[in-house]
C-alpha cells in the first residue's frame, strides 16, 4: 500500500497549523503591537502548545517574515520564465509584479504584514537580510540570461538592486495608501523611472 496519502495528509496538517499560527500572530500584533505580543499568547490563540510553535517558527519575527519569504523565489522564477529576447526592464517588471499581485489578491492580510515589517526596525532588518539573498539570486539569473558574470560585470547586481528598490517603493506606497492605490499602476510607474537604466546593459557591464 502506498504511503503517499498519509504524507499528503501530514503535509496538509502541518500547513493548517502553520496558517493558524500565522493568523493568530498577525491578529494579535495588529491589535496589540509587535513588541507586546508573546509567543505564549500566539500559541494559546492558535490552540497549540508553545513547543508546537517552535516546531514551525524559530521566533515571533519569523512568523511575520516567512509570510514574504517566498517572494524572492517568485521573482527569480518568473524572470527565468520570461522570453529570452525580452528587454530587461520588461522582464523584471513582470517578475516583480508576481509577488505584488499576490499581495493585492490578499490585501487585508498582506497589508497587515507589510505594515508590521516596515514599521518595526527589527522586522525590517530581517526583511532586508532576506532581500540581500534575493538580490544575489536575481543577479545570477540576470547574468545567465544575458551571458554576463555577476562577479565581474556591474550590470547584474546593479539591475537586481534597482528592481528590488522598485519593489520596495511599490510596497511602501501601497501600504501608506492602505491599499487604496492600484499596485499595477504603482509598479508601472516605478519601472518607468528605472527602465532606461535597466535597458542600458552594455553601458553598465
Amino acid at each position: 500500500m502506498s504511503s503517499r496519502p498519509e504524507v499528503s495528509i501530514a503535509q496538509r496538517k502541518r500547513q493548517l497549523v502553520a496558517t493558524e499560527l500565522t493568523e493568530a500572530a498577525l491578529q494579535l500584533m495588529a491589535s496589540k503591537g509587535f513588541e507586546a505580543v508573546t509567543i505564549d499568547e500566539i500559541a494559546t490563540v492558535a490552540g497549540v502548545s508553545k513547543r508546537t510553535f517552535f516546531r514551525y517558527f524559530a521566533s515571533k519575527e519569523d512568523v511575520v517574515v516567512q509570510f514574504l519569504a517566498g517572494m524572492g523565489e517568485d521573482i527569480r522564477a518568473e524572470l527565468a520564465a520570461r522570453p529570452g529576447g525580452e528587454c530587461p526592464s520588461v522582464a523584471l517588471r513582470h517578475a516583480v509584479w508576481v509577488p505584488v499581485a499576490a499581495c493585492a489578491d490578499h490585501s487585508d492580510r498582506a497589508l497587515r504584514v507589510v505594515r508590521l515589517i516596515l514599521g518595526n526596525p527589527a522586522l525590517h532588518a530581517r526583511f532586508l537580510e532576506r532581500q540581500a539573498q534575493w538580490r544575489d539570486d536575481l543577479a545570477a539569473e540576470l547574468g545567465r540570461r544575458l551571458g554576463l558574470d555577476p562577479g565581474a560585470d556591474l550590470y547584474p547586481q546593479m539591475a537586481a538592486g534597482m528592481a528590488l528598490t522598485a519593489f520596495d517603493a511599490v510596497l511602501r506606497r501601497w501600504s501608506d495608501s492602505a491599499g487604496g492605490q492600484d499596485p499595477a499602476e504603482l509598479t508601472d510607474r516605478a519601472f518607468a523611472v528605472i527602465a532606461s537604466a535597466l535597458d542600458a546593459v552594455d553601458a553598465a557591464s
